[in-house]
């Protein structure tokens, strides 16, 4: 079934105009918080509803995608197998990351900047109206290598995870899914989400918190370099705001000997992110290449220890 997921997310991705299970998540999450904010306005019962949201959707998307394997598999265990495998791919975003890079680049490579700001709004929440070509490559490898993370490597840890306790690969995974859409969607420190997201957005931090390292950690031992790459997210991540998405930034930075950071503007306001890595060579469109291949290879790394030591308990260990 991993196996699966897995070439589902490589091959096929997510087809457009599809279920998808984030869209049901996002649609009940903005019904709640268009409730909350309207009927709630103490800063206690903003920040209880904001607890309820986080604990009720998680769980509830776990114990959904449970119920929903369980119940395939009643009808029939291949039925249950691929309905598994469905699910889980839905919480990946290898396919959907790579392709919206790629077609950045494909425009980029036309000299078409008016496109290529269009297109990359879509992606980034920085201002895109005045980027430069440079400045358009380092905001598409910052998107990459921040989702890298969240987006591909954390769904696979708690998919892996939840095989291993004998939960089956989705419900941790749909779990951890809905966290992320929860901090994309409501996690803001700004109003009106500053106390209904705050709850959510310090969830998802502590849940990715351990995929991120094993995958900065993935990085290094790829790099043949160690060390250096260790060094250098020891020396940056920890100046930056989130205490995830720097050290994943920094590690791809300082395997691929490039620079990230800088100054970026938001609704027209500058808002400064301290630099990651150091810039021995500039961003290219085979940098960011390089970094779509890195987090393919974290991925078949991790799936491929977890099989080698499946296969050995299940068929070499009495």
């Amino acid at each position: 079934m991993l196996a699966i997921a897995a070439s589902l997310d490589y091959w096929i991705g997510d087809p457009w105009g599809w279920p998808h299970p984030v869209r049901f998540m996002g649609w009940a999450i903005a019904q709640y918080t268009q409730l909350a904010l309207q009927w709630l306005k103490s800063t206690l019962a903003l920040r209880l509803a904001g607890i309820g949201l986080g604990i009720g959707l998680v769980g509830l998307s776990g114990l959904v995608g449970w119920c929903l394997v369980a119940a395939a598999k009643g009808v029939h265990p291949l039925v249950g197998s691929a309905i598994a495998s469905i699910l889980l791919a839905s919480c990946l975003a290898g396919r959907s990351l790579r392709l919206a890079a790629l077609e950045i680049l494909q425009s980029l490579a036309s000299q078409d900047l008016p496109t290529v700001r269009t297109q990359l709004s879509q992606y980034v929440g920085r201002d895109t109206a005045t980027l430069s070509e440079s400045d358009i490559l380092r905001a598409v490898l910052e998107t990459v290598t921040e989702n890298a993370t969240d987006g591909v490597m954390a769904p696979l840890f708690y998919a892996l995870l939840g095989a291993a306790l004998g939960m089956g690969i989705v419900p941790l995974a749909l779990a951890y899914k809905a966290a992320s859409t929860l901090d994309s969607m409501v996690g803001y420190r700004e109003p009106p989400y500053t106390h209904l997201g705050w709850f959510s957005a310090r969830m998802e931090d502590g849940l990715t918190w351990l995929p991120c390292r094993l995958t900065v950690l993935t990085l290094s031992l790829i790099s043949c370099k160690p060390r250096h790459v260790l060094q250098i997210c020891q020396r940056d991540a920890p100046q930056d705001a989130s205490p995830n998405s720097g050290w994943s930034e920094a590690a791809y930075a300082a395997v691929l000997g490039v620079q990230l950071g800088g100054t970026n503007w938001y609704r027209g306001v500058a808002k400064h992110k301290p630099l990651l890595g150091d810039s021995i060579y500039p961003i290219t469109p085979e940098k960011i290449e390089h970094a779509l291949q890195l987090t393919r290879s974290c991925f078949l790394i991790w799936v491929g220890i977890f099989m080698a030591i499946w296969i050995v308990l299940k068929f070499l260990v009495p």
